[in-house]
């Protein structure tokens, strides 16, 4: 798969506007964790970014996915570990079973405690998780969000697997051309405070306004809080409640593989029009059969070993997070920090017949 590097490259901001920005921020100086047990936030040092150090040896980083579960998040959190074993550092997995709002506090109170020098997080929501990773931060543990974001203000990065604004208004591109731009759609969603989910169905909507979908109805969005016969349930409902629905969008990898394995046993396949986002390995079978003409993804692997690289090079001092600073990611080359700390792997890419066995993930 080619992944693009980050695109919209912007100058670079100051050192000083990056510690007024990361209210968070460790003492923006060359602290150690004891000293950092300050509130670093009041700190008068600016941030200052050493962009020829090298990475640490020895770093200790945590991945906390939205559950511990979730094979896409698996993949992610599985390349990140390896990549960390790249530069001399370990990694571990750690989280909870369910994907709720709260679920991850507690989580990340225990990596606090074991002194991790970062901890990367897929937030279940944008605020819950605020509390505990500020702590974390004033404790010189560097925050990386990937994948779904946290409030700006509670982490140093955010790795975005791709525009979210790309991927929100190509999903119902694909859609419309599908279908004829003609009918009743349906979103099925994960939770209903996914930060990404929700950034993502907010530029479906703003898409479905332009003139060329005034023939298209979005009936109804709906939740399987990525749990796989959940998801299953809630196709089966949307399908009862609409049954002339003509197309869904799921843009989550378990919500699109539970409602393909519904709409494949249904009288529904091939009449109902099934896209999102989904990894080729789960999805392999629907599209082979029929069920499922095209979805997109990025490549998950990929998108963990950006965000264990993005973290190490915070962590070691090369960059604090500041617009425009740039910093290496081992094989995937240089990448360029963008507005609010994000970081773009690529765009992503759509899978077929024809290119589904090229891919394996």
């Amino acid at each position: 798969m080619i992944i693009r590097t980050a695109a919209r490259r912007r100058a670079a901001a100051t050192a000083a506007t990056a510690c007024a920005l990361a209210v968070a921020l460790t003492a923006c100086s060359g602290t150690t964790k004891d000293s950092a047990e300050k509130d670093t936030t009041t700190a008068g040092a600016a941030a200052k970014a050493d962009p020829n150090a090298p990475l640490k040896k020895g770093l200790k980083l945590a991945f906390l996915p939205k559950q511990i579960n979730n094979p896409y998040e698996k993949i992610v959190d599985e390349a990140g570990i390896a990549a960390a074993e790249e530069y001399g550092a370990t990694g571990k997995e750690v989280g909870p079973s369910d994907a709720s709002a709260s679920s991850q506090v507690s989580y990340i109170n225990t990596l606090i405690q074991q002194r991790q020098d970062a901890i990367l997080i897929a937030a279940n929501d944008p605020n819950a998780v605020c509390g505990p990773l500020k702590q974390a931060m004033k404790k010189d543990i560097k925050v990386v969000a990937y994948d779904s974001d946290t409030a700006k203000d509670c982490r140093q990065l955010f790795i975005n697997q791709a525009s979210s604004e790309e991927i929100g208004r190509s999903l119902v591109q694909h859609l419309g051309e599908q279908i004829g731009y003609q009918g009743k759609i349906a979103i099925l969603s994960a939770t209903q405070n996914a930060t990404n989910q929700n950034t993502w169905i907010e530029f479906m909507k703003d898409e479905l306004k332009l003139p060329k979908y005034k023939n298209m109805q979005l009936v109804k969005v709906a939740y399987g809080d990525d749990a796989d016969q959940k998801s299953f349930q809630q196709t089966q409902g949307l399908l009862q409640a609409y049954p002339d629905l003509k197309g869904i969008i799921s843009p989550t990898t378990v919500g699109i593989a539970a409602a393909a394995r519904y709409l494949g046993d249904s009288s529904y396949k091939g009449k109902v029009v099934l896209n999102g986002l989904g990894t080729p390995n789960q999805m392999r079978k629907y599209v082979k059969d029929g069920t499922v003409e095209q979805f997109s993804l990025w490549n998950p692997e990929e998108l963990g070993y950006l965000g264990s690289y993005a973290a190490a090079a915070l962590a070691s001092g090369q960059i604090t997070g500041a617009e425009g600073e740039k910093f290496k990611a081992g094989k995937l080359g240089e990448y360029t920090i963008g507005k609010d700390g994000e970081v773009i792997l690529g765009e992503p890419t759509v899978f077929n017949k024809q290119n589904i066995d090229k891919f394996d993930f």
